[in-house]
């Protein structure tokens, strides 16, 4: 009997051996699952873009005129009133039955009718919009990225918990899932950031990315000039060195630019002298997107970077879990870049710039 030429080769591959997976791999993946489930019955809610108060507070809609139409040609204005007071008053105005000597005041003939006192009104905010920053506040709006076909809806708990604890203009933006290209995506990031400024006041905004869209504003803060108004980029689980993982779904072109060896990648290992932003980047031992795992770390010798090692959950659940939300409010606190030296990244204490931002036990 022949052999068939390749089986030498196949036999001499080292056979895969299958290990038992260890019970904090299990509890993850079952965290996985549930955090799963639960975004699939949020993300109708994020489907749709933010709606947007008016940029100046203090600029309100005139309120309703109670005096009645001024231009007698006013085709538009609603029928003569039928109260004999009004009617009255109405043929004041008119001259056509102005008595001298009358009590109680009387509008000439000719003259502008006087409008009632203004009503105070308080400026009001759409429900579900964030309330544009009040005097004296200091912190900058947080704009919230997510990844892959995804929306804002990942970001429903982190919102709530940076809201709760004195955040005042919080951001999102939905990027479309036919967007092919990093570079396209980067550029609509850094529209979206000046609009922001332009709105609220601020010269500067944090960004927090999930996934994807940690690369997205990475793109747009080394290189095109987004470290002029980024502070702080918070990333989780992003591949910042690639990633080896979702063969199937390399066949959406942004996809394909996450591999190790993408051209976007390439340009992100570029020199970048005088980045100004501050880059903490959280990263899971558990996450089964980003592989290897590591590659989800900043390793770049001219960014201030510190990488967060996240224990005990998955890549799905780096914006959701409550210990990751409260070192994200942690790494948005201590904003001030740190110029080399050390700063507190994590709940651990302090550490090196560049290196491990200490540990986030989510078990």
């Amino acid at each position: 009997m022949k052999v068939p030429p390749f089986l030498p080769a196949l036999l001499s591959l080292p056979y895969p051996v299958r290990t038992r997976p260890s019970p904090a791999l299990l509890k993850a993946e079952a965290l996985e699952l549930v955090v799963l489930a639960g975004h699939v019955l949020l993300y109708p809610t994020g489907i749709t873009g933010e709606r947007h108060a008016a940029s100046d507070p203090t600029v309100l809609t005139d309120p309703p005129d109670l005096t009645g139409p001024t231009n007698p040609t006013d085709h538009s204005a609603p029928s003569a009133p039928t109260d004999r007071a009004d009617s009255t008053d109405r043929a004041d105005r008119t001259g056509s039955a102005g008595r001298a000597g009358s009590a109680g005041p009387r509008t000439l003939p000719g003259s502008p009718a006087v409008p009632p006192p203004a009503v105070p009104v308080e400026p009001t905010t759409p429900a579900g919009d964030s309330a544009l920053p009040v005097e004296g506040d200091e912190r900058p709006p947080v704009v919230l990225l997510h990844g892959f076909v995804d929306n804002r809806s990942v970001f429903v708990l982190l919102r709530r918990s940076l809201s709760r604890h004195g955040w005042h203009h919080l951001e999102s933006l939905n990027y479309s899932p036919l967007t092919c290209d990093i570079r396209t995506a980067a550029e609509l990031l850094g529209r979206h950031v000046e609009e922001i400024c332009a709105r609220t006041g601020h010269h500067e905004v944090d960004i927090v990315g999930h996934s994807l869209g940690g690369l997205i504003a990475r793109y747009y803060v080394q290189r095109l000039g987004g470290d002029q108004r980024v502070r702080t980029l918070v990333t989780l689980g992003t591949p910042h060195q690639g990633t080896a993982v979702a063969p199937l779904a390399s066949a959406h072109p942004i996809v394909r630019q996450m591999r190790t060896d993408s051209a976007p990648i390439e340009e992100l290992r570029r020199p970048a002298p005088g980045c100004r932003t501050r880059f903490v980047s959280f990263w899971s031992e558990l996450d089964r997107v980003v592989v290897p795992t590591e590659a989800a770390r900043i390793d770049h010798p001219d960014l201030d970077a510190l990488n967060v090692r996240v224990t005990g959950i998955g890549h799905l659940a780096l914006p959701v879990h409550p210990s990751v939300v409260a070192a994200v409010r942690q790494a948005l606190e201590s904003g001030e870049p740190t110029g080399g030296t050390e700063d507190p990244a994590g709940p651990e204490g302090p550490a090196e710039a560049g290196g491990t931002g200490g540990t986030v036990s989510a078990a």
